[in-house]
């Protein structure tokens, strides 16, 4: 019996033995499997939300402030407008405008606290809208009554804004 062991035993190693070497002449053979890989994966991309919740509280200061200063030289616009006092109709365009560019002012100052580079550029962006309504006054100069200012200025505010509000939506 025990020779019959050693039989099958000698066999069983020379039948593996042959079975190794024959994958590793075979083209076909699979690759030998490689250890997995320890190298780090990509880094996890930066966390800007403590930053970007600063920069938007100073820029919700926008609404009490500078836009609410804007508003409010539109109405003596307008109302100056409607009293056919061109001269006083005059001043508050310019200090609409002045109010109009410090809004500009303010978002592209905040902005650039902003370590998320999108949101940086989105105050930019906001930025120029501000600015292109300052110097082509269409707004201005659409807001011809009182009526029509109140109907419109949250939209215009939204239009100028809106590339900043996405990244302070809470």
């Amino acid at each position: 019996m025990r020779r019959a062991l050693l039989a099958v035993l000698a066999g069983s190693l020379l039948l593996t033995g042959a079975a190794c070497d024959s994958d590793a002449k075979s083209p076909e053979a699979a690759p030998e499997a490689t250890p997995a890989s320890t190298a780090p994966s990509s880094p996890a991309p930066p966390d800007y939300t403590a930053n970007t919740k600063l920069v938007c509280g100073k820029l919700e200061t926008l609404y009490s402030g500078e836009l609410r200063d804007f508003g409010a030289a539109m109405g003596k616009l307008i109302t100056y407008r409607e009293a056919k006092q061109t001269a006083e109709a005059k001043k508050a365009e310019t200090a609409a405008v002045a109010e109009l560019k410090g809004v500009a002012v303010k978002i592209r100052k905040e902005t650039s606290a902003a370590q998320n580079p999108e949101f940086k550029a989105a105050g930019l962006t906001s930025a120029a809208k501000v600015d292109a309504s300052a110097v082509n006054k269409a707004y201005i100069k659409k807001a011809t009554t009182l009526k029509v200012l109140n109907s419109t200025i949250e939209g215009q505010f939204k239009e100028w804004l809106s590339p900043v509000a996405g990244y302070c939506a809470a």
